[in-house]
C-alpha cells in the first residue's frame, strides 16, 4: 500500500505539467484504451472471463461512468490547482465513501475510524483553504478544487456501488469490464477533442503521463491493491489515501517543481495523523 500511495501520487504529480497541454477526455480516453488492452491481456490469460460476468452490462456503464468523471475532472482541476492541493481534496474521498457506504450498503465505522476521517478532512480543509481562516469563513475556494471535488464524490461512490452491483465475479473480470465501458464511454464524450489533438505535437511530458497514467496508476495500482485488501482490514487499506500529498510533495522535489508553503504543511501533517490512527488496530 506504500507502493500503491506512491503510485496514486504521481498522477497528481505529473498530469499536473501534462494538463495545460491537452483535453482531458482526449489524454484520459487513450490512458482508458492502453489501460484496457492490458487487463485484456491479463484477464485472457486468466482464464476468469465468462458469459456470465456480461450479464446486466448497465451495470459497468454506471461504474465506467464514474471512473470517467472523476478521472476528467481531475485532470480539469489540474489545469488551475496545485498537485498537493488537489492530493489532500483526494484525502477527503474515504469520508464521502463512508457516508455512501452506510447509506448504500449500511456500512458502518468505529469511533477511531470516524475520529481519523474526521481529523484527515481537516487537514484538507486547511490545505484547500491555503490555511486562511477568513477564506474557510467565506467559503473562497479555488475553480480547480471545485472542480475536482465533484470528482471526488464520483470516485467516493464507486468503493459502495461496486460491492452493490457485483454479483460474484472475479474482481479482475469485474475491473476489466468496468474499464472496457469507461473507455466506450470517453470515446463518445472525447471525440471530438480527439480529432482535435495535434497528437505529433505533443509535448514527451504528455506522453510520458499517458503511460504512466495506464500501467502505474492504473494497471499496477489493481494488482497492488488487490494483494493488500487480501491480506490488510478494509480500513487500514483505505488508510494509505491520507500518504498521498505526502508522496506529492516528494513527487514534486524529484520533478524540480519547489516545496509548497510552510503552513500548507500542517494540513498535510493531519492527514499523516489520521494514518496513524487507522493503521492502530482496534
Amino acid at each position: 500500500m506504500l507502493s500503491f500511495s506512491a503510485l496514486v501520487a504521481g498522477s497528481f504529480a505529473l498530469g499536473s505539467m501534462a494538463a495545460p497541454h491537452i483535453a482531458p477526455t482526449a489524454l484520459n480516453a487513450v490512458r482508458f484504451l492502453l489501460a484496457a488492452a492490458l487487463l485484456s491481456v491479463v484477464a485472457a490469460a486468466s482464464g476468469k472471463v465468462t458469459r456470465a460476468s456480461m450479464a446486466a452490462p448497465w451495470r459497468y456503464g454506471v461504474l465506467g461512468g464514474l471512473l470517467v468523471g472523476y478521472f476528467v475532472l481531475m485532470f480539469e482541476g489540474l489545469k488551475t490547482a496545485a498537485p498537493v492541493s488537489l492530493s489532500t481534496v483526494f484525502t477527503l474521498t474515504p469520508l464521502m465513501a463512508a457516508g455512501f457506504g452506510w447509506f448504500l450498503v449500511r456500512q458502518r465505522m468505529t469511533r477511531r475510524m470516524a475520529l481519523a476521517l474526521a481529523i484527515g478532512a481537516s487537514g484538507a480543509l486547511w490545505v484547500i483553504f491555503r490555511a486562511d481562516l477568513g477564506a474557510l469563513m467565506r467559503l473562497e475556494i479555488g475553480r480547480g478544487e471545485m472542480v475536482y471535488f465533484w470528482g471526488c464524490v464520483a470516485h467516493a461512490l464507486y468503493a459502495p456501488m461496486v460491492r452493490k452491483l457485483n454479483r460474484g465475479e472475479p474482481a479482475l473480470v469485474f475491473t476489466l469490464w468496468t474499464n472496457l465501458a469507461g473507455t466506450v464511454l470517453l470515446l463518445i464524450w472525447g471525440g471530438r477533442d480527439l480529432l482535435a489533438t495535434d497528437w505529433l505535437a505533443l509535448p514527451g511530458i504528455v506522453w510520458i503521463t499517458i503511460v504512466y497514467t495506464a500501467v502505474a496508476a492504473t494497471a499496477a495500482t489493481f494488482v497492488l491493491l488487490q494483494f493488500a485488501a487480501l491480506r490488510l482490514p478494509s480500513a487500514k487499506v483505505m488508510a494509505y489515501t491520507y500518504l498521498t500529498p505526502t508522496w506529492v510533495i516528494l513527487w514534486q522535489i524529484v520533478l524540480g517543481q519547489g516545496v509548497p508553503p510552510a503552513l500548507i504543511l500542517g494540513g498535510v501533517a493531519l492527514t499523516v495523523l489520521a494514518l496513524v490512527l487507522l493503521l492502530k488496530e482496534e
